[in-house]
Order: structure tokens, then sequence, then C-alpha cells
């Protein structure tokens, strides 16, 4: 008999161990989670948030999108399009795999940028691209610390380049020459590495799944208030992905703890389509969707979540 997971809309059949089945988990947790309604003295909030360093008009950031590498019609391809976006919405921006080349042309656009860098073999490429990015100015710069493995079970190849492991000795490396810049490990999905990052210095986590590497993986919203009160005490700031689709997913995101949220598939199709007034539209649809929710729940400002009104499943 093929395991079966328990949702809200009842048992979900889990037979392959792809990214689907990941996925489908992480959307039924998300909608089995309920919020009770909290009116009397609420007001309009604000969305403000600080992070490392910066104040942005929304803790919703944009995704570290990669491979985005064809030209639109006005000459500029979709990765640029998206710090556009980033920018006339006063928003954080991210970067995934991308050469330095693509990446000089997104800090061009002067929107704060986190660079996300692969587990590359070759220590070397890591090295040189952190370097790289605090030459670009980069926000931070970040790794894919899920992103060892590939689909054969041996160390993953992108692009044609090896992908090797990840060691806390190694983190500590990347930390290290990052200096002044913070680093942030994406991709964790357990206590256990929320504080091997911790102990190796990092600035920021991201608390994902990258969007169901991972066969059976766990809902990062199940995992967070657990990771987050395990980094309690420290400076971390803990960043949540996976199946966010609405500002309504957002706002639970933040109520168990997460300082940010990254919204990725939701603004793909609307980037490729439309661009950069694509990605605007969908962005203010969501920070509309996440105002709505703080006022039905009396939460100000965004360090005024409380996770008390939230009623998560049995």
């Amino acid at each position: 008999m093929p395991e079966q997971y328990p949702g809200p809309k009842g048992l979900i059949p889990v037979t392959s161990g792809k990214a689907e089945d990941a996925n489908i988990i992480t959307r039924q947790y998300l909608d089995s989670i309920l919020v009770e309604m909290r009116v009397l003295d609420a007001v309009e909030p604000d969305l403000r948030t600080t992070i490392f360093g910066h104040e942005f008009t929304s803790p919703i950031v944009m995704p570290a999108f990669s491979h985005l590498n064809h030209v639109g019609e006005n000459g500029r391809k979709p990765m640029t399009e998206n710090a556009w976006a980033a920018k006339k919405m006063g928003m954080m921006n991210w970067v995934g795999m991308e050469p330095n080349e693509t990446f000089e042309e997104i800090a061009a656009v002067g929107v704060p940028t986190i660079r996300n860098i692969k587990p590359f073999a070759d220590h070397n490429r890591i090295l040189n691209e952190i370097a790289h990015s605090k030459a670009q100015g980069a926000l931070a710069v970040g790794m894919d610390i899920c992103h060892v493995p590939g689909e054969n079970g041996k160390y993953d190849v992108v692009d044609g380049i090896p992908l090797g492991p990840v060691t806390v000795d190694d983190l500590k490396t990347y930390v290290q020459a990052a200096g002044e810049t913070p680093f942030v490990a994406k991709g964790v999905l357990s206590v256990t590495d929320a504080l091997k990052a911790r102990e190796a210095g990092v600035k920021g986590i991201v608390i994902s799944h990258h969007h169901g590497r991972l066969p059976f993986a766990t809902p990062p919203l199940l995992l967070l208030p657990e990771i987050k009160a395990a980094l309690k005490g420290t400076d971390i700031t803990i960043f949540v992905d996976g199946g966010i689709e609405t500002g309504y997913d957002a706002y639970k995101a933040l109520a168990l703890g997460a300082d940010a949220v990254s919204v990725g598939r939701a603004i793909l199709w609307p980037l490729l389509k439309e661009a950069t007034p694509g990605v605007m539209r969908q962005v203010a649809k969501m920070n509309q969707e996440l105002s709505q929710m703080m006022m039905y729940t009396n939460v100000h400002d965004t360090k005024s979540f409380d996770d008390s009104v939230l009623h998560l499943p049995r």
C-alpha cells in the first residue's frame, strides 16, 4: 500500500518521492494552518522590514531564480527585469546561479541583492564568486547547502559544473571570505543543520526544501518554530520559502517566526510573460493580502506577529 500523508482535504498518496510529492505535502500543510480573528483595536499595518541594515517596504522578498538567460523584447533579461521590479517596489532582490557577468548586469540596477552560490566542487570558484559579489556591492552572499546530491546518488552536476559536499569547516571558510558581507545558508531543513550553520557563523538561513529536492521533504513551516526556538538569542535572520503563493501564505510563515519570506513560482510566470510590470502587480497583490491578514489579526507591524493566532494541524 502506498504511503499516505494526512492533509486537510483527506489522505494524499505519496508514491514516488519526487518533487511533486514534497510540494503537494507543503501546499496541504500550508492550507491546514488556520487563523483566528482579532479585529478590535486593529489598524492598517506597517509592512516595512529591516534586513541586514537595509529597510524594505515588505517582508516579502524576491526568489533566487537561476538560468533565466533569454533576452526580452526590451533587450533586458528576466533576471534584470526581476531586479527592476524589486527596485521599483523597494524590495530585497535575490539571485541564484548566474555567471559573474550576469550578476554585474543585475547589480547595475542598484537594488540590494543577495547572490546565491552553488556548492561547487572547485572551492576556488566559490571564493572567486564571493569576492566578485562583494566587489559588486552585494547585500549578502549565500549558498545552496542543500544542492549536493544529484538524482543518481552522486554529487550533482549543474550546467556541466560539478558540485561537491559542504562541511561546517567549508562554511566557516566562506563566512570568513565574505567578511563584513553577511553570509546566508540556503536549504536548511532541520534544527541540526541550523545549529551547524550557527556554528559556522552565518548571518542568515533559508528554511527550504528547494522546491522538493529532498524526496518526502518536511514542509518548511512545520520545522520553522523548532528552528526559530533553537536559534533564539542569536542575530541570525530567518528566511523561508517553499510553496508561498499568496500574502496569506506569507502571513503564516511570518507569524510562525520567519523574518522574511521568499516567493518563487507565484511570480515566475508573471515575470516570463509580462516582465517587470507583471512581477510588480503580483507582488502588490500579495502585499495587499498580507496587510489584510495583519488587520484581521490585530498585527500592527512586522515586529508584532503572534503565533498564538494560528491553529496548527494535530
